[in-house]
């Protein structure tokens, strides 16, 4: 019984992992509120020439106020299914990008393109919401986990 807790409570402290400002990919630093690809681009371009230390480092890039540090302080840890889903919605919208350029280039007319693309986007947004239920789903199935184990 004791293997059995153990083995659940070192699956749950794979669950979370911190968020290294200095060495993160742009899919983890998007998955902090208020950063959105713009931002985790400023950040990984900003790191290049300086070293973070800390959130307080990044007042220093344009459009970075208090609000968005003080979200990065508050937010050290990212689940990873809010990381998973983040790059699943970031591989749809890529997909959808390139449907419309093969869309643009393949049209007859404007209207013709037109119709595509709202096709292109219906779907895209369909797939979308599919992947945020299913991550949603899984986050909370973590999170009663973690619950039962902390009890």
């Amino acid at each position: 019984m004791k293997k059995i807790i153990v083995l659940l409570m070192l699956s749950v402290s794979f669950i979370f992992a911190a968020v290294n400002l200095q060495t993160a990919s742009k899919d983890e630093l998007m998955s902090i509120k208020g950063i959105g690809p713009v931002k985790a681009d400023q950040i990984m371009k900003y790191r290049k020439s300086n070293k973070i230390k800390s959130a307080d480092d990044l007042k220093d890039i344009k459009g970075f106020g208090p609000s968005i540090i003080s979200n990065i302080k508050g937010n050290k840890t990212v689940s990873k299914a809010k990381m998973t889903e983040k790059k699943k919605i970031s591989k749809i919208e890529d997909k959808r990008k390139s449907q419309i350029s093969e869309a643009k280039k393949s049209a007859k007319t404007k209207d013709e393109l037109k119709t595509k693309k709202k096709e292109i986007n219906k779907k895209a947004k369909a797939e979308k919401t599919k992947a945020k239920k299913k991550e949603t789903k899984k986050a909370k199935t973590t999170k009663k986990k973690e619950d039962i184990l902390t009890k």
